[in-house]
């Protein structure tokens, strides 16, 4: 399966639409992917004049890769300029994901840009270590992120393949939330410094939001930043952004993650 099949929801009765994806190495099925095929479906219900601007997204239990996911959509309001929908995900359990997402019609203006892509090297100078088919990705090493603030995480993204233009802002979503964690975990009070969490922590995203900014070609290289800006009651709040390789910023992500220490095997 690669992401355009991913995204190739099929149609059932009127403002319904079944997809599924690949089982993960984690089991369960990854974020990135209901937030993505939930603002498809969405996005099926919208005039092509309007473009998807935000997204809003709640994580509400997770997912089963065993079976498929029912997206049901709402239409909230159709406007001279804006759209908004809501996007409901059930499986047998319930619903696993409730998301809001904007669209507006291209009104001209000035395009200013005040925040800066973070110096660091670019992709060609790291190795790949991406999980899982769908993206290619390169961690920024802590050599090269030194200059960033302590609870910092940058990664290098693309698809591995082209993207239509009408699957762009799936494809980033779907990026978007693979760097969150790396931010927030390391600083939780119980975090190790030499790195090694993943296995100590139960690790989830509880909610995603992203603003889309200016256009973009996900088969291009991206750097997905995000630096965690606290932590308490088991909560960490993580803020980045996505830039383009000459520095072009795309989009901006929030996520919070709830981060608790793994019980005992057994």
């Amino acid at each position: 399966m690669d992401f355009a099949q991913m995204m190739a929801l099929e149609a059932h009765g009127p403002d319904v639409y079944v997809g599924a994806g690949p089982r993960y190495p984690w089991g369960g099925l990854y974020g990135g992917q209901i937030v993505a095929q939930g603002l498809r479906s969405a996005q099926l219900t919208v005039d092509e004049a309007f473009t998807l601007h935000s997204i809003h997204a709640y994580f509400i239990r997770m997912g089963d890769h065993t079976e498929p996911v029912r997206f049901e959509v709402d239409r909230i309001r159709n406007g001279r300029s804006f759209c908004t929908r809501r996007v409901v995900a059930r499986q047998a359990t319930g619903a696993i994901l409730n998301l809001a997402c904007s669209f507006q019609r291209p009104e001209p203006g000035e395009t200013i840009q005040s925040v800066t892509m973070p110096d660091v090297p670019g992709p060609d100078a790291f190795e790949g270590d991406s999980w899982s088919s769908m993206f290619e990705r390169r961690t920024v090493g802590p050599d090269a992120a030194s200059g960033q603030p302590g609870a910092w995480a940058g990664l290098w993204m693309r698809t591995p393949g082209a993207v239509g233009p009408e699957l762009a802002h799936a494809a980033l979503a779907y990026l978007s939330d693979d760097v969150p964690t790396d931010a927030v975990l390391p600083q939780h009070p119980e975090a190790l410094p030499t790195g090694e969490n993943h296995d100590r922590f139960m690790v989830a995203s509880l909610d995603h939001a992203i603003w889309f900014h200016r256009g973009f070609d996900p088969a291009e290289w991206h750097l997905f930043d995000a630096t965690s800006q606290g932590f308490g009651n088991g909560r960490g709040l993580s803020v980045g952004h996505v830039f383009s390789a000459d520095g072009v910023h795309v989009a901006t992500v929030t996520q919070e993650v709830l981060i608790r220490r793994a019980r005992p095997a057994g």
